[in-house]
């Protein structure tokens, strides 16, 4: 099968390496014919190289593994034993393995659900990330009457402000260094903060503080701390971002004194999540044009993981198809 093969920190390399054999598959497996993908965040530390904590990553210069890293997958149904994923359907979800830059992709088939008949690939592939954002709104509770702001208005931080309006929220701050003016009417941003979050966590009245933080950056440890500083008394932190290091320093006098609420956490119940992310898209079904801005081949891997991993005004979700 052909593959992208990260040879180097931030080089691809495109390889013909074996394909999976699927009677290899173990009970509650899936193998894919990949048809498309979409860069993640997460995704972007691996591509600069960093040791990946998924497997045994022990190789020089960087992981090696054909396909890695990219996780957000659409693909056709090769083989599979769970009868909601028929041999033939298309299936939309996480890859686990992390290898959705080939041919061929083996993942948990609890991590993917058919594809309705009426998506094409690119709107589908929209359905996992929206999956994370509509399930973390949903375990937060009850939003209406509070400020809500989004720390970091990348791919998921605007999806995060779609919802967060739709929940009942009484407004949204989304904060960023990049100018997201816009997007602000199509993502229901209602005060849109042109600034570092240092900065605003700094300036912010009293009057204005929010609710509720969503931290949407993730993969460093400043604007964690910078939520709590916006924070309003008895408030609550959402940490959604990625975080790189296994301990991050937390303010805790600001957390003690306020009385506020920290926690994080990932999506379980996945093809639960990816339902609710479709009916989600269908009532907004203009979201996903909005929310795609650049597509390439896979084969220009290099290209697309480049535009994705340097935040700039008009550039949201990156996807790579498989040209057919």
């Amino acid at each position: 099968m052909w593959a992208q093969q990260l040879i180097e920190p931030g080089v691809f390399k495109q390889v013909s390496v074996p394909a999976p054999d699927p009677a290899d598959l173990v009970a509650g497996e899936t193998q894919l014919r990949v048809h498309g993908g979409a860069i993640c965040g997460s995704d972007l530390p691996y591509f600069a190289g960093r040791v990946s904590p998924l497997f045994a990553d022990d190789s020089t210069l960087a992981a090696n593994v054909p396909g890695f890293p990219m996780h957000e997958v659409v693909g056709e149904v090769i083989a599979s034993d769970d009868p909601e994923l028929p041999v033939g359907r298309r299936a939309v979800g996480w890859a686990t393995r992390t290898t959705a830059m080939a041919e061929f992709t083996v993942s948990r088939s609890d991590n993917l659900m058919q594809v309705p008949d009426d998506r094409e690939t690119s709107d589908a592939l929209t359905l996992q990330p929206l999956a994370c954002v509509v399930e973390t709104v949903r375990l937060l509770g009850d939003l209406t009457g509070l400020r809500v702001a989004v720390l970091g208005l990348g791919p998921f931080g605007v999806l995060f402000c779609h919802v967060a309006r739709s929940a009942g929220a009484a407004a949204v701050i989304g904060v960023d260094r990049v100018d997201r003016t816009d997007l602000a009417e199509d993502f229901q941003i209602d005060e849109l903060v042109h600034s570092s979050g240092d900065r605003w966590a700094a300036t912010i009245k009293d009057s204005e503080r929010p609710d509720l933080v969503i931290e949407a950056v993730g993969h460093q440890t400043a604007t964690l701390n910078d939520a709590i500083a916006a924070l309003a008394p008895g408030g609550r932190l959402f940490y959604f971002g990625v975080p790189d290091e296994p301990f991050y320093p937390v303010a805790m006098q600001t957390v003690f004194r306020k009385g506020l609420a920290v926690s994080g956490g990932i999506v379980s119940e996945r093809r639960r999540c990816l339902r609710q992310a479709d009916e989600y898209l269908r009532r907004f079904p203009g979201l996903h044009q909005r929310y795609v801005t650049h597509r390439f081949l896979m084969t220009e891997a290099q290209r697309a993981f480049e535009v994705a991993s340097v935040p700039a005004k008009g550039r949201l979700k990156v996807q790579l198809i498989v040209s057919r």
